[in-house]
């Protein structure tokens, strides 16, 4: 074999040295970020020392940055917050005040939305029809102290049914139409079974069927909720030709939908409605949404806490900044420790991701046949990780909102300290839905 190239043998030990020093910067990168979880434990650990477990632990200060990231992606938008996501009225104050684009709340509940406005909140919309008569009256009671709650409507039954209830309170309720924002695919069913309304005429129908009552009914606004765009990822890890499935899923999507939109918005303008707003998005659907000229206002919420289901997108990433712990009451093997509670299960199809995360030591696994329960959560401790009992673990829940439902309060972490606690709406004692 012939000796090697002087210029050939600098390229292959500048490629080696190039290799080596890649493989090092990588290596590097994950012991920094195993020092960092460990050092995150260690410093939550301190930050809830003597405090009761399970409890629920919010850091204010990635709250913030994570509410500027969302600030950021709306582009100039204002954006409504989602109370599903948050359910803690300090929180939503918080936010409020915050920012002057964040105006505006978006609920899931028209009881939740006259409850909010009672406590001072004004611009409520409510984002799911109801024709429940106590909601109905709730909702009329504040109509009469001047507060501005918009129902959600998408079918002729609602509308008479919400016109009777008007008529019979003496008010006018202020209504939006929800439009379905899913797309059908051959054999692929795209978004979320919501609106039966889908065509520009049916929208312009319904808002004539609104008109014939003024005195009573009034439309004042739009809505069209892109879900599989804002809610579903599509960065997953060991999941690539899923993923990619799902981004070409997702852009002939908006493409469809932002048009969709688009024509129901104009042929409601061309028939002589006037809307205040045209609501769209999530979290997941900022970029998108936002580049939709028929749409005012975006909304979000579930970016703030960052949950799980929030954790692999192609185009944004939020640090969590909301958790649970546990205490650590059993030790059944050297590798498992047995926590106390945690089956803080996800609502939606069922399936792994609807679980709670082990979050913190990293690298915690559940067991699959067990998975999190109601009474106790079995954890697979990694290589090297000791636990005491006594001791905490930190997790994650799956959706937002959902695990304020478990907690009478959410501790507030700030600059590495407790600086107070922030009722839930379940340590307020309210409970919708």
């Amino acid at each position: 074999m012939s000796a090697m190239e002087p210029e050939t043998r600098v390229l292959s030990q500048t490629r080696t040295r190039i290799a080596s020093s890649s493989s090092n910067l990588e290596a590097g990168l994950a012991r920094s970020s195993v020092d960092a979880a460990a050092e995150r434990y260690r410093a939550l650990s301190r930050a809830i020392a003597g405090r009761p477990l399970p409890l629920a632990l919010l850091d204010l200060d990635v709250l913030d940055r994570n509410a500027q990231d969302l600030l950021k992606r709306a582009g100039g938008l204002p954006i409504r917050l989602g109370t599903k996501s948050i359910r803690c009225v300090e929180v939503l104050r918080r936010m409020l005040a915050l920012s002057p684009r964040f105006q505006g709340l978006l609920c899931y509940s028209a009881r939740e939305a006259a409850w909010l406005a009672s406590l001072g909140f004004d611009d409520l919309l409510v984002a799911y029809p109801t024709v429940d008569a106590a909601d109905l009256d709730a909702v009329a009671a504040q109509l009469q102290r001047g507060k501005r709650i918009v129902l959600m409507v998408d079918d002729p039954v609602q509308i008479s049914l919400i016109e009777a209830r008007a008529r019979a309170l003496g008010v006018c309720f202020l209504l939006s139409i929800d439009v379905d924002m899913s797309s059908r695919f051959p054999g692929i069913y795209f978004g979320m079974r919501r609106s039966p309304l889908t065509a520009p005429a049916a929208v312009v129908g319904l808002a004539k069927l609104i008109a014939q009552t003024p005195q009573t009914l009034k439309l004042v606004g739009l809505m069209g909720y892109e879900g599989q765009i804002a809610g579903l990822q599509d960065a997953v890890p060991g999941q690539g030709l899923k993923n990619a499935m799902l981004r070409m899923l997702k852009r002939r999507s908006v493409r469809e939908l932002s048009a969709r939109r688009q024509a129901a918005v104009q042929a409601l303008r061309e028939a002589g409605f006037a809307l205040e707003f045209v609501n769209g998005g999530g979290t997941g659907s900022l970029e998108s949404t936002a580049a939709d000229p028929s749409v005012t206002e975006i909304a979000a919420g579930s970016g703030l806490y960052s949950p799980g289901l929030f954790d692999h997108f192609e185009q944004f990433h939020n640090p969590p900044a909301l958790c649970f712990a546990l205490q650590v009451v059993r030790q059944p093997t050297p590798d498992i420790v047995t926590c106390g509670g945690g089956g803080y299960i996800a609502s939606g199809p069922a399936g792994a991701d609807r679980l709670p995360r082990p979050y913190l030591p990293a690298g915690m696994q559940l067991i699959a046949q067990e998975g999190a329960g109601e009474v106790q959560t079995p954890v697979v401790l990694p290589a090297g990780v000791q636990i005491k009992i006594g001791e905490p673990l930190f997790f994650r829940h799956a959706k937002a909102g959902e695990l304020a439902e478990r907690f009478e309060q959410l501790l507030l972490l700030q600059g590495g300290e407790i600086a107070g606690a922030a009722a839930t709406y379940r340590g307020q004692h309210q409970c919708f839905l």
